[in-house]
């Protein structure tokens, strides 16, 4: 995810990718060309793929490309990190290599044409350097030389805020609630902002909610189940049998200190829209059921073919009918086509059976762009896709259906099997193992 992510970061904070480097998807080391230390920082704050962030004063492929490109890079922009009152120190760090002692030093000590004026201080410096060498991708083949090599003032890095937001430490959870990490990743490609309005049509335990609300947007949301929304039911902890009287939503946002970000959660049917018409929502987003964990159900009526009739805690009865991954698909693109801003985004999770993926079988909408389209896996034989579009047209009331006449549309109609692909792999593996163990 880490390329959609800073892309999406840059299109928000400010900046680009830099015109000296060709962009290497899986490069460790990235070139940016940013404005401001200032936008770097914020840059930094928000992204959840990157580990740090440098001031670039000089790279090369070879140990004679880096010294001569310091060489020129100005010396009064150096020093005022270089000054006699100032102290400092100088990181190595090698990507797919391991140096000894001896080795770091001899390279450290290569760079005593650089003005430093100050002391060393190892444990509390003021000012960090880092020489940063990318010695490939391949563990099984690595090279002597590193075929990258940068340095740089070190200027923000942080990682705590996935371990700040773990769903281990949350108040409320679900079955399927949202790992932290892909929470703030989702967020970030939905460019979310703050005093931005961000919605989630499939709710569940709010954990989307809370990774929009940490960057400043007003965060809402509906979900079918009445139990879910209101806190009540089976736990889905361990050891623990039903949920607390302070289970639900709200009580997460409160957790973390943003309550003032959140408006409401309603049950409501998402096949359904309850909203005015209008311009809405700046980001949509969202993980709907793929019926492994949680079922895909929508509201029905008896005229309907029923699936199951379904009584809650507090007498609210429902018929539930049966709602296909595709229908889900195409809801969520017509409601985001029609209820996003002009620019705003709709992210979402698409579960695919591997071996029939195409990308023509990713939804379209003629008012929505893709942007990105991201894989994670989940076993040998399916996976699921994080899909980002943006709302670049106008709603029109032809825009309504106009997915269904468009041939690309009708391939996705398989995977309304989804549930049954992914455990025929699962018993296909069982039943293998059980052979293995009895050889």
């Amino acid at each position: 995810f880490s390329l959609q992510e800073i892309t999406s970061l840059l299109s928000l904070c400010g900046g680009q990718f830099s015109s000296e480097q060709e962009i290497r998807v899986n490069s460790p080391f990235w070139i940016l060309s940013i404005p401001s230390e200032e936008m770097a920082r914020g840059l930094m704050k928000r992204t959840v793929c990157a580990k740090s962030i440098f001031e670039l004063w000089g790279h090369g492929r070879s140990a004679g490309e880096l010294y001569a490109s310091l060489k020129k890079y100005p010396t009064d922009k150096m020093l005022p990190y270089l000054h006699s009152d100032s102290t400092y120190k100088v990181h190595i760090h090698t990507f797919n290599k391991t140096l000894t002692q001896a080795q770091k030093i001899k390279k450290i000590d290569a760079l005593e044409f650089l003005p430093f004026q100050g002391k060393v201080n190892l444990k509390n410096p003021d000012h960090i350097f880092w020489i940063l060498e990318d010695y490939g991708m391949d563990p099984n083949n690595v090279p002597e030389e590193p075929f990258h090599l940068y340095f740089g003032r070190w200027v923000h890095g942080q990682r705590e805020l996935i371990e700040s937001y773990s769903v281990k430490k949350r108040h409320f959870i679900g079955n399927t609630s949202m790992d932290a990490c892909l929470s703030f990743i989702m967020a970030n490609h939905g460019r979310v902002k703050p005093n931005d309005v961000v919605y989630d049509p499939f709710v569940g335990t709010g954990g989307l909610l809370i990774s929009s609300a940490h960057f400043g947007a007003y965060v809402c949301g509906t979900d079918i189940d009445y139990n879910t929304i209101h806190g009540l039911g089976k736990a889905s902890r361990k050891n623990q049998k039903w949920r607390g009287p302070d289970e639900n939503i709200r009580a997460n946002l409160r957790q973390y200190g943003l309550e003032k970000y959140y408006l409401d959660a309603l049950v409501s049917d998402s096949s359904r829209p309850i909203w005015r018409k209008g311009m809405l929502f700046d980001a949509i987003i969202t993980d709907p059921p793929y019926g492994i964990r949680e079922a895909t159900r929508r509201t029905g009526s008896q005229k309907e073919t029923v699936k199951t009739a379904e009584r809650s805690t507090e007498n609210h009865i429902f018929v539930s009918s049966n709602y296909h991954l595709s229908d889900i698909f195409f809801d969520l693109l017509k409601f985001a086509a029609e209820y996003l801003v002009m620019g705003g985004r709709l992210v979402y999770w698409l579960p695919i059976y591997r071996p029939e993926y195409t990308e023509e079988i990713v939804p379209r909408h003629p008012c929505l762009k893709l942007i990105s389209n991201c894989e994670q896996m989940l076993s040998s034989h399916t996976s699921r896709r994080l899909i980002t579009m943006e709302k670049v047209k106008e709603f029109k009331d032809q825009d309504q259906n106009s997915y269904l006449l468009d041939g690309p549309y009708t391939p996705y109609r398989g995977h309304n099997s989804f549930r049954e692909k992914y455990f025929s792999g699962v018993t296909k593996r069982i039943a293998k193992e059980e052979k293995d163990n009895q050889k």
